[in-house]
């Protein structure tokens, strides 16, 4: 009940935080968000329809408990992400802020450069900055240099759903910051999530591998259990992997041996 974590001022309980895009319809995405227990929701600033109103309004259809993440995804410039951010303040969003600057429209790889750029304008306005960024520890510190409240590196490519590739660079980044560590995209599975939490993220945040299962309702619900699984294998400490095997049950200490 006690295992917290917190962002800027926020202190929450759930460490897995959902999306909104890809969705066949937006029933379906207020059945899975509920089933999540996800306490935050990411919203893409730039692919809102500022002039829907009442259900035909994605933010109609989020769960008024939630807390919403704009996020600045389709921005391929610094200055684009900063005036996407700026625009998610105005619409009464908040200051957090995902923080995407997007580097090659194929691959979705950020741009380190840029990302970093962007990252020093939102810090300076107030804005609590959640990078997502590749999983280079050098970039990592460098974000959390610049004031950022977390760092984000990606597991996988954006939807591409392939899990976990770089566990070890994982771990670096996660040992090394002082600021709170989620594994952002690549997720596909629920054992992807439970993978990346016993390496120690803080949360993981996917939305690619819940809209698109063929149930994303119970998909939430294996990726809510799978995230608590993960954190609690982690806390608890797994034992050290061997080459060889060791009886469950000893020899040694026998009655007469």
């Amino acid at each position: 009940m006690g295992d917290t974590w917190n962002i800027g001022k926020h202190t929450f309980t759930s460490r897995l935080l959902v999306g909104t895009g890809k969705y066949p319809d937006f029933p379906m995405m207020k059945r899975a968000l509920e089933a999540s227990g996800a306490e935050v929701v990411t919203v893409a600033v730039r692919r809102l329809d500022l002039k829907a109103t009442g259900e035909a309004s994605l933010l109609e259809w989020i769960p008024k408990k939630m807390i919403l993440l704009p996020n600045t995804a389709a921005c391929f410039t610094a200055d684009d992400a900063i005036r996407t951010a700026r625009l998610g303040r105005e619409l009464g969003m908040g200051d957090l802020v995902k923080l995407e600057v997007i580097g090659d429209k194929r691959t979705l790889f950020p741009d380190v450069e840029g990302l970093l750029q962007a990252a020093k304008v939102l810090v300076k306005e107030g804005f609590t900055v959640m990078p997502y960024t590749n999983d280079d520890p050098v970039t990592a510190q460098r974000l959390e240099d610049a004031g950022c409240a977390a760092i984000m590196p990606l597991g996988a490519p954006i939807g591409s759903g392939l899990g976990i590739r770089n566990p070890y660079n994982l771990r670096i980044i996660m040992e090394s910051a002082k600021v709170p560590v989620l594994v952002d995209a690549g997720v596909g599975t629920a054992s992807d999530a439970a993978i990346a939490m016993e390496l120690g993220a803080v949360a993981i945040l996917m939305n690619t591998a819940i809209a698109e299962a063929k149930d994303p309702v119970m998909m939430a619900e294996a990726m809510r259990d799978a995230v608590s699984a993960g954190r609690k294998a982690f806390l608890a400490g797994r034992i050290p992997m061997k080459l060889h095997a060791a009886a469950s049950s000893p020899m040694t200490g026998l009655l007469g041996s």
